[in-house]
């Protein structure tokens, strides 16, 4: 399995890229919402690209690093998914917004009127509200539309909608509950911008979605935007909730056996360093492709140890290369320096990951 590649490697197949891109693309189109992905996920230029020539119309990074990195690539429509403090992050705004369009979302007053004393023309802002993950916002309806109110009233800013990460929605068990997650994450939204239409705030953005969530939220009426992120490697925990199969998982890290200090026990040369720890503790939370038989246990920084069913002892000698399906592939792929990109089988091509590490 490739051998011209050493291992541990991040391997990203570019036929499924292609294939995930374009389902997204279609999601989007067919219930007349925008797509902006998160590149969060990728932090590479070229696929950003990929998935702006597939119909998105612009993208969401989570920090200023990644923003800069790709407006150098010509990328000029970005929304700053993350409340920006301080000096020098204003500095590197005002100096980005003179060639992109930048939107930032934010959920504080204070973060507002820092960014309205930029100068320029007034600063697009999407305000957070908290849709049940309990990490930024304020919850929907009077306390977002209250909040809204607040911030429009800064000199300098222009609230122009509402943004929500429905992030609770990993934890569903069932796809009930995921989908019934989805709505009220859309549904919540909508009604808070009827209320602040009702206080004579006018918004025209309504922007959700998590990779989870988006297929679902897409179709609630009033939405007008979805930023997934993941689906475009999709990992295992996309998998454990049913929103990928081992086929659509295009992010690998491939590892090689290098011990079988016992029958049922055998250990990769990829730990912490390669996987994260993301995830740790769940059923499956890293899966070996093709091997349904193989359950990661435990992670050092170096070693991934699994655990064989009865019967399979005797399979994946030392020398054994396979492809792990990481839990979460963001964090992964920000582990990595270069991605191995193959087609049809065959390697063709390696990524630089531009935005690795751009974390101010």
């Amino acid at each position: 399995m490739y051998p011209e590649i050493d291992t541990p490697a991040l391997v990203i197949d570019l036929d499924v890229v292609r294939t995930n891109v374009t389902e997204m693309a279609k999601v989007a189109a067919r219930n007349g919402v925008r797509l902006r992905p998160h590149i969060k996920t990728h932090k590479m230029p070229e696929l950003a690209r990929m998935q702006l020539e597939a119909g998105a119309s612009g993208i969401t990074c989570a920090k200023l690093g990644e923003a800069e990195i790709m407006a150098d690539a010509g990328i000029d429509d970005i929304l700053l998914a993350f409340p920006l403090w301080g000096e020098p992050k204003l500095r590197r705004l005002a100096a980005l917004r003179e060639r992109a369009r930048v939107r930032v979302s934010l959920d504080s007053p204070d973060v507002a009127a820092a960014l309205g004393r930029l100068g320029g023309p007034p600063v697009e802002v999407l305000v957070e509200v908290d849709t049940g993950q309990h990490r930024l916002g304020r919850p929907p309806g009077r306390p977002t539309a209250d909040l809204v109110a607040e911030i429009a009233a800064i000199p300098g800013i222009e609230v122009v909608g509402l943004l929500t990460l429905a992030g609770h929605a990993y934890h569903s068990r069932t796809p009930g509950e995921l989908a019934a997650t989805a709505r009220r994450e859309g549904t919540d939204l909508v009604s808070t911008a009827e209320m602040c239409a009702r206080d004579g705030i006018e918004l025209r953005e309504i922007s959700v979605g998590s990779t989870p969530t988006a297929r679902h939220v897409a179709g609630v009426a009033g939405v007008t935007e979805i930023r997934p992120g993941t689906y475009i490697f999709n990992d295992a925990s996309m998998m454990r909730l049913g929103v990928a199969t081992e086929a659509t998982t295009a992010a690998r890290v491939l590892a090689t056996v290098i011990a079988r200090p016992t029958p049922e026990r055998v250990v990769f040369d990829a730990g912490t360093k390669c996987l994260t720890s993301d995830g740790s503790g769940s059923p499956d939370w890293i899966r070996v492709a093709g091997v349904p038989y193989a359950h990661m246990e435990f992670l050092n920084e170096e070693h991934a140890v699994a655990q064989l069913e009865p019967g399979h002892h005797g399979e994946l000698p030392v020398g054994t290369r396979a492809m792990l399906i990481p839990s979460h592939a963001c964090s992964v792929v920000n582990l990595f320096d270069i991605a191995h990109c193959v087609e049809d089988g065959q390697v063709i091509t390696e990524l630089r990951v531009a935005a690795r590490g751009a974390v101010r």
